[in-house]
């Protein structure tokens, strides 16, 4: 047990440091985010000296174990008060906030000076309980439970009043970062009581578990912008031929002309994913309405029966009769087929990006009708 928690705690490290470096910029930058940064960073601190082989590390080179303890306690303080500065924020109470910095400099000032007195001094290794009950070391316990306790009595429920995704993520994660947290005190909090160190290898497994779920709460912001970019650059793959045929007929839609290809398309990118795929369904969309002036009043019904024919059904049925519809109005366009009253093509009115899409893996299987006609000639940008 003992080495697979010192394994966990590596790994935890890593994640937490990671985490801290990636999210570094756009979280001191947003005053939001910037509080729970520096709660991780206290956490990440005082999980870091709290691994034997870093206080094995920095007793080799000459740092005094008794300092590092110290320094660790210090900061685990810090970290909880942190955490109860990070909640209180939210409620924009001058009045508690004051009382926590209040509270938290005299948490702080008594282990100085209790440490200072020798109160809490234990000659046990490093992570191991007190040898008795002192005073230094409830205030160091009780601080973490306040401050953990507090962030899963707040964090868990106002998540599930926002509305906001990522504000809900990140506030589950810390909530479910701070009940271990509650878990590893509350068990060291017994362990100091009976004067035992049988639990210390299951609590520390714990504390660094908790690490995994302090950097995750970190990087939901990040998880969620690349989720979003993974959905758009699909929506951008899908719709890339259906959009180029479309605005190669009707140009005056495209903001910019399509590349030779869709993997230049997004590798030689002209905006952010989510933009360029937004712009790419706005375009799809306005040219398609452009070209229902030229579908005549039976095609969708011909082209519907044409995809039955061919064992289309469902959905799928649906997306085939609008792309051959659609692929007769583009090929009347292009061969210079004189515009009438519009035709609207059925459900196709709001522009649903599922729509388009659907349309759009229909139209890549038209390539043998698409060869057949003579398009004007475009060049496209490099």
């Amino acid at each position: 047990m003992t080495e697979l928690a010192h394994d966990v705690g590596v790994w935890s490290l890593l994640t937490l440091w990671i985490a801290l470096v990636w999210r570094a910029g756009a979280a001191l930058r947003l005053p939001n985010q910037r509080g729970l940064w520096f709660t991780v960073l206290a956490a990440t601190i005082a999980v870091t000296l709290f691994q034997p082989r870093i206080v094995t590390w920095l007793a080799g080179l000459g740092a005094d174990i008794h300092t590092i303890c110290l320094t660790r306690n210090l900061i685990g303080v810090l970290s909880a008060g942190l955490v109860l500065l990070f909640i209180v924020d939210s409620t924009r109470s001058r009045h508690l906030r004051i009382t926590v910095i209040t509270l938290l400099l005299t948490a702080l000032g008594s282990l100085l000076l209790m440490d200072l007195l020798g109160v809490g001094r234990s000659p046990t290794p490093a992570q191991a309980p007190a040898t008795s009950l002192s005073l230094y070391w409830l205030v160091l316990v009780v601080s973490h439970l306040a401050g953990d306790g507090v962030a899963v009595l707040v964090c868990w429920p106002y998540s599930r009043r926002t509305r906001d995704r990522d504000l809900v993520w990140s506030l589950r994660l810390f909530a479910m970062g701070s009940v271990l947290a509650l878990v590893f005190w509350s068990g060291y909090l017994v362990a100091l009581f009976r004067h035992t160190q049988a639990p210390l290898p299951y609590l520390t497994l714990i504390i660094n578990l908790h690490g995994f779920f302090r950097a995750a709460s970190l990087l939901v912001p990040t998880a969620t912008a690349r989720v979003r970019s993974m959905r758009a650059l699909h929506t951008v793959w899908r719709l890339w031929p259906l959009w180029r045929d479309l605005v190669v007929a009707v140009p005056q839609v495209a903001l910019a002309r399509p590349r030779r290809s869709r993997v230049r398309e997004v590798l030689l990118r002209r905006a952010p994913l989510p933009l360029q795929a937004h712009r790419q369904i706005i375009e799809t969309y306005d040219a398609l309405l452009e070209l229902q002036q030229y579908v005549q009043p039976d095609t969708y019904e011909r082209a519907h029966r044409r995809a039955e024919d061919a064992g289309s059904t469902g959905e799928r049925l649906v997306a085939a009769a609008l792309s051959g519809a659609l692929r007769e109005a583009w090929q009347a366009k292009l061969a210079g087929v004189p515009p009438s009253a519009p035709c609207p093509l059925p459900g196709v009115d709001g522009g649903s990006p599922a729509t388009l899409l659907a349309i759009a893996r229909a139209w890549t299987s038209t390539d043998d009708a698409r060869r057949d006609v003579t398009r004007p000639v475009v060049s496209p940008s490099p």
